[in-house]
């Protein structure tokens, strides 16, 4: 199931929470749900988005082993943050100025790929509704793009790629397109289906935030 509303205590409190997740993360086989668990506490307590911003900065700056499986957790856990929150403007000045020291220290390196996707993504950045689903950390783990499936009346289902940025109306659009309905005088949309309710997709909702509900 999707993350649900949780209790919290202080904000100094969840930092400290979060400082120890980070630490753990480092070592963790399955990163995956505890990259989840800090966005979702992120999404939850806005005003620790900057705090972890800022320690990932921190745990990926002369890490002790660069390029290891624990500094590669964190620079998957900064990617995932890139994608779903912006920070304030001073941090994303010293977000961006790490990120280009990285790719100019360690050129052609995992570190620097990363760095590259973050900060493209960076730049497309809005908000999300919901935090990135375990599917959707996967795949960003590994920079590439998810694989949705639209069912089309009358027509075959469609597999169509999406990133955390694109939108509904991006689908249908691309939809129309695929199936030479561009002259049409209809308008199109995406319906989101479940057992209890069908309900239109607004046209500026990211499909990742819907994918993240179905999960």
């Amino acid at each position: 199931t999707a993350p649900g509303p949780r209790s919290y205590t202080t904000l100094r409190d969840e930092a400290v929470k979060l400082f120890n997740s980070l630490q753990q993360l480092e070592a963790e086989r399955d990163p995956v749900p505890l990259m989840q668990g800090v966005l979702q506490t992120c999404l939850d307590l806005p005003p620790l988005v900057d705090e972890i911003y800022c320690q990932l900065v921190k745990q990926t700056t002369e890490p002790p082993a660069p390029g290891g499986q624990g500094d590669l957790h964190y620079w998957q856990l900064l990617t995932c943050m890139s994608c779903t929150f912006l920070p304030s403007p001073p941090v994303l000045r010293f977000l961006r100025f790490h990120l280009d020291r990285t790719e100019n220290r360690f050129p052609a390196s995992e570190m620097a790929k990363y760095a590259c996707f973050i900060r493209e993504a960076l730049g497309k950045t809005k908000g999300r509704e919901c935090v990135p689903s375990l599917e959707e950390i996967l795949v960003l783990m590994q920079r590439q793009e998810m694989i949705c499936t639209v069912h089309c009346p009358g027509a075959p289902a469609c597999s169509v790629a999406i990133s955390s940025h694109t939108t509904a109306e991006e689908v249908a659009q691309e939809l129309v397109s695929r199936l030479g309905l561009s002259q049409s005088p209809n308008l199109f949309a995406l319906y989101e289906q479940s057992r209890r309710r069908e309900q239109p997709v607004g046209s500026a909702t990211l499909l990742a935030d819907v994918l993240t509900r179905f999960e």
